[in-house]
Formats: C-alpha cells, structure tokens, sequence
C-alpha cells in the first residue's frame, strides 16, 4: 500500500510539473450567458509577484471570465477508462485558480485514464447575494454538454463526475444536489440532456453552513437521489471544516453515499501540490481509490 501511495503521489507531481497537450476548448453557452450583463475588463491572468506560493510555486488567478469555457484534456488512448471529470476550480467567486485546482488536476486524472474537462465558470460574482448562481449555471449546461458530446468523445455518459475546490466545491456540490433542477431556461437541444453529475468530488467546499445558508436552505435540497460523494476539509481551514461536515452528516441522514477525510492540518487551498509535512495533500491517493472501487476507473493503478 505505501508502495502505491508513493508512486501515485510520485506521478502526479511529475505530470503537474509536465506541460499537458493543446485541450479541446469549446464555449459553454452558444451566445451570452443567461442573464448576464456584465461589462468587465478582458479576462486575465490577475496574479500579482506579491501573492503566497503554493508549495513554493506561483498559481494562475484568471479573472473577469465573461465567456465560460471547457477545456477538455485527453487520457493517453491506451489508459483511456472512458470516466470524465468535469473540474471546477475555486477562488471565492472572485477569480479561479486555474492551474493550482484546474490544468493540474485535469494532468492528474488523465494519469488515472480520466478525461480532465476544466470548467471556465463566470467570475467574478454577478449577484453577491447568489454568487453560486452564474457558476451553477455554467456548472450545469457544462454537464449536459459533456453528455451531448459523449459518443464523440468516446466517454460513458453514465460515468461523468464532477470536481471543486472552495468556491469550485460550492458549485459542484450545488449542481449535484440540485439533480435535474436546471437554473436557467432552456436553450436548445444540449438542455434536454441531463445535467446531474453521476459523482461528485469535493474538497475544502465552502458555502453551507457560512456565507449563503440562506441559499443552502431555500435552494439545495439532500436527498438520496444525490450522486455518491467523496469529501476532503483540513480542521485548521479558515473555510470552516463544518462545511464538508455539514454535507456528509444531511446526506446520512437520507441514505446518500458519501466517502469523508478530515485531517487535522493544511489549511486551504493546496489543490494536489504535495507536501511532505501535510497528510492532506495526499487526498488524490485516497480519490483514486474510490474512483477505482466504485468501479469508475480502472484497479490497475
């Protein structure tokens, strides 16, 4: 078991490290986004030579998305399991961490024979009293899209997750959740394919139990129709660890499925840069033990 754990966490750290293909990238929605009005300068990267290093590397912090994005990053052919993941990094709705908890992570799954669908949602919040909105939105066309896509691709359509981190992880856990309750008209086609994540990831996720409750309460219902899900807080985050606590405990109670790791250090915002000294950081090993045991990718790791 250390053995796997070693070259597991061995192969991540150099494929975060190796610059991935050229990603299939397509526009979520096929004109402006529902509901936005938004004028904002061009996107960019708004990292500044100031900002804290992630184990002792810059992160990328893109800002003022207007037009939502995939980003789709291909399992070599010969390890291809036919799972995808749609990956939605965090950033409090103000930015997203597009390497740091999307590209890296997308690297990593395709090392898993998971096709890595990063998701470019809408930020930064258009409604401070919904921030969620506008990503779940985007979070949910981006799910039925993948399906849409699915026997082109070569994907199993009943084998598509979802990913998020922070603010990410407010999103993911809200599209699961939500189940078949779209948060926009309907468009076309694309919006009469499902948009219920088959499962779901969530790591340090916020927006439970502090900053939209209201939200939580009067929007997101847990019921046992929730796609089964794998759960990761550190007890020492300043995003309270309640959050993730919050979400295993409710789905319980209904008889969802739910896989649930809180370490005792770590912080926030660690994506999968390990960390020697930080057992938390070893989270994508437990990940893909599930993913392989829930028979979503395959055993031979």
């Amino acid at each position: 078991m250390k053995l796997f754990i070693l070259l597991l966490l061995s192969a991540f750290a150099l494929s975060a490290a190796v610059t991935a293909a050229e990603p299939l990238v397509l526009n979520v929605w096929p004109a402006t986004p529902p509901g936005d009005t938004a004028t904002l300068p061009p996107e960019a990267d708004l990292t500044k030579d100031t900002d804290k290093l992630i184990a002792g590397r810059r992160i990328i912090k893109t800002g003022n998305v207007t037009t939502p994005e995939l980003a789709v990053y291909r399992p070599a052919k010969e390890k291809d399991t036919g799972a995808s993941v749609i990956i939605c990094p965090g950033g409090g709705f103000n930015i997203l961490a597009y390497d740091l908890e999307g590209t890296e992570v997308a690297t990593w799954l395709n090392s898993l024979g998971v096709t890595g669908i990063v998701l470019k949602y809408r930020v930064p919040a258009r409604d401070p009293k919904q921030a969620w909105l506008a990503p779940v939105q985007d979070a949910q066309r981006a799910v039925s899209l993948v399906r849409a896509y699915a026997a082109e691709w070569g994907l199993d359509p009943a084998r598509i997750g979802i990913l998020g981190f922070s603010a990410g992880g407010t999103t993911a856990a809200y599209t699961s959740l939500l189940l078949e309750d779209r948060r926009y008209p309907a468009l076309d086609a694309t919006d009469k394919i499902s948009c219920r994540p088959d499962f779901t990831l969530l790591i340090y996720t916020g927006g439970f139990v502090e900053r939209f409750p209201a939200a939580m309460t009067d929007t997101v219902t847990f019921t046992n129709a929730a796609p089964p899900m794998f759960l990761v807080h550190a007890f020492d985050d300043n995003v309270s660890v309640q959050n993730t606590l919050h979400i295993a405990t409710e789905l319980k109670k209904v008889g969802g499925s739910v896989e649930l790791h809180v370490y005792d250090t770590g912080g926030h915002g660690y994506g999968l840069r390990y960390v020697a000294t930080q057992p938390v950081t070893t989270w994508p090993a437990r990940a893909a033990e599930w993913l392989a045991r829930r028979g979503l990718i395959q055993t031979k790791l």
